[in-house]
């Protein structure tokens, strides 16, 4: 009788372990019948040129290319679901997603919340100014006019019109909405992401002849891919991917290939982020 009752112990604290080694490895590119573990990746497509919906109907731009060649460099198979702003960070943390890659600027705030990648590109913030005001080169200029000047809601260019009490901030759902406002007249100013700022201005013949980009980027901003802070493994996984394509010089290249150009740089894999 013992021995029946030890053999059972023994081949339950088999199967418990098993359980537990398959559960630690969860986050590991293969499943444990072999196969790729495929990751879901959640995108805002309204941040042209960073991601959009091509003319096929497809999400495409920077981000999808680069986080396509990501996923496969570090073993693993995606898909890529279009998700509005205001969805992202809920998804993660409540399952939904893998991971997210949108523009999305590593903060300390945010780290207290959900973990980063190292960063795959430095943006910022630019302002494009209508061109009734070719006098004014700084939201300090737009401040002491109590100004109306517009940006996409939670992004960092909309709190960032925090530190000018004096300016009158407008909120949009998406940036292009605010450039339409600034070609008839609704506002003084937009603020928003320099490369998507940059895009807009060079392929708008209208938004070129009714506003210019005043000065230089505002700000400095590091772009990562974010994870859960529990799924360890998968973000080194994808670091690792990461600092490769950027050594190689794979990730410029698609920086050039969307005509980032200047308005961004290409961080070196030893930046902590």
């Amino acid at each position: 009788m013992n021995t029946i009752k030890s053999f059972r112990t023994y081949i339950f604290l088999i199967c418990l372990f098993q359980i537990f080694t398959i559960a630690g490895c969860s986050d590991q590119p293969t499943t444990p019948t072999g196969s790729k573990r495929q990751l879901s990746v959640a995108i805002d497509s309204t941040f042209i040129p960073m991601a959009f919906i091509n003319d096929d109907g497809k999400i495409d731009g920077f981000e999808p290319n680069l986080i396509a060649e990501i996923v496969q460099k570090a073993g693993y198979e995606m898909e890529l679901v279009d998700v509005e702003w205001g969805g992202l960070f809920g998804g993660l943390t409540t399952n939904k997603f893998d991971l997210l890659i949108s523009s999305i600027t590593i903060m300390e705030e945010r780290k207290k919340r959900m973990a980063f990648s190292l960063p795959y590109i430095r943006s910022g913030i630019s302002m494009l100014v209508h061109n009734d005001l070719q006098e004014i080169g700084s939201l300090e200029q737009l401040e002491k006019m109590n100004a109306v000047v517009g940006a996409q809601i939670n992004t960092t260019a909309y709190f960032y019109l925090e530190k000018y009490p004096g300016i009158q901030r407008k909120g949009y759902e998406k940036t292009g909405h605010a450039l339409i406002d600034l070609v008839n007249g609704g506002v003084s100013a937009v603020l928003g992401d320099s490369a998507q700022i940059n895009y807009f201005y060079n392929s708008k013949p209208d938004l070129k002849k009714s506003g210019f980009i005043a000065g230089e980027r505002l700000t400095s901003e590091n772009y990562g891919i974010v994870f859960r802070k529990e799924d360890k493994v998968l973000r080194k996984n994808i670091d690792n991917a990461l600092i490769e394509l950027i050594k190689n010089g794979r990730v410029r290249e698609l920086a050039d290939k969307w005509n980032l150009g200047n308005f961004v740089d290409i961080p070196a894999p030893s930046i902590k982020n």
